[in-house]
């Protein structure tokens, strides 16, 4: 980053979504924010709140792509920006890919997320194909295993995605 995005730009977002982290922390939540700024400039906050909601996927980055997909009234954030807090984890990247997010921004990484208990590099080991056993997935076909998709492929009124 240069010092010119210090005036705005990717440090005032990154800034932003550190700012929100922080405030969660006073409130009960876990230390992490993000924003979502669609391409029409507009920002879309979102903190962890997976222990407030019992919600695993509450992420920071989740919250702040389900809001500003429910503002928009559309899943698909292409040209939108994610500023994180913190180094996404393969969740919060798995969903700015759905989304379409066009960057990612973040602040702190998984190394700093580590030492403050935050450890998902067996996570990362796991999508990497180093830790399989940490959950199995077995497929298991069935004869209707298709239909769901033929039905999909022939239903005209589907949406695209």
């Amino acid at each position: 980053m240069t010092s010119e995005d210090r005036g705005n730009g990717p440090f005032q977002y990154l800034e932003q979504a550190v700012q929100l982290a922080t405030w969660n922390v006073s409130q009960g939540g876990g230390p992490f924010g993000a924003v979502v700024v669609t391409p029409d400039g507009t920002v879309h906050e979102g903190v962890n709140r997976v222990t407030r909601d019992n919600d695993p996927t509450a992420h920071a980055e989740v919250v702040a792509i389900r809001a500003a997909a429910a503002a928009t009234a559309n899943f698909d954030l292409g040209g939108s920006v994610l500023y994180a807090s913190c180094e996404p984890c393969p969740l919060c990247l798995a969903s700015a890919l759905w989304a379409r997010i066009g960057h990612v921004y973040f602040a702190a990484d998984r190394h700093g997320a580590a030492a403050a208990g935050f450890d998902d590099a067996l996570f990362y080991d796991y999508f990497s194909g180093s830790k399989p056993e940490l959950m199995p997935v077995t497929r298991d076909d069935i004869p209707t295993s298709d239909i769901p998709f033929q039905t999909w492929r022939a239903f005209e009124g589907r949406t695209e995605y």
